[in-house]
């Protein structure tokens, strides 16, 4: 059996980590994230893997779509984390401010928003995000 090449290359999060090592130890069950800013790094790189389902899990209930439709066309390039406020081990809330860079359609773009994270029976979810200012 081979090893799937994305679990031997560097993270898509651009952590520094191997991606078997840092958001795929989370897509596939292995762990759980520790902090809202490893929760945040592992949505976006289910963002850019198309990974639906890992989103839907790690998004709180009283704020998920019924409905999420990824756009195969989206082309996510680099994630910057600019700041975090709380957010750790300890936390039960915290926010990742991040930007995040596109192509769509031959367009460069980034997206920034600050996102909100609780922590509820020692699992971090996504809530929701303020546009900054």
């Amino acid at each position: 059996m081979t090893e799937n090449p994305i679990n031997a290359g560097p993270c898509i999060c651009l952590s520094g980590e191997s991606y078997a090592d840092c958001c795929g130890r989370f897509h596939n069950g292995g762990a759980e994230a520790a902090t809202a800013e490893q929760l945040m790094r592992s949505r976006y790189t289910a963002f850019v893997l198309l990974n639906a389902e890992y989103l839907r899990k790690t998004w709180h209930p009283d704020t998920a779509p019924a409905e999420l439709e990824l756009d195969p066309a989206m082309e996510w390039r680099r994630l910057d984390i600019l700041s975090t406020n709380r957010g750790g081990p300890l936390d039960t809330e915290g926010t990742v401010e991040f930007k995040a860079h596109f192509r769509h359609g031959g367009e460069r773009g980034v997206h920034h928003e600050i996102s909100r994270f609780v922590r509820e029976n020692r699992r971090w979810y996504y809530v929701d995000a303020a546009m900054p200012a």
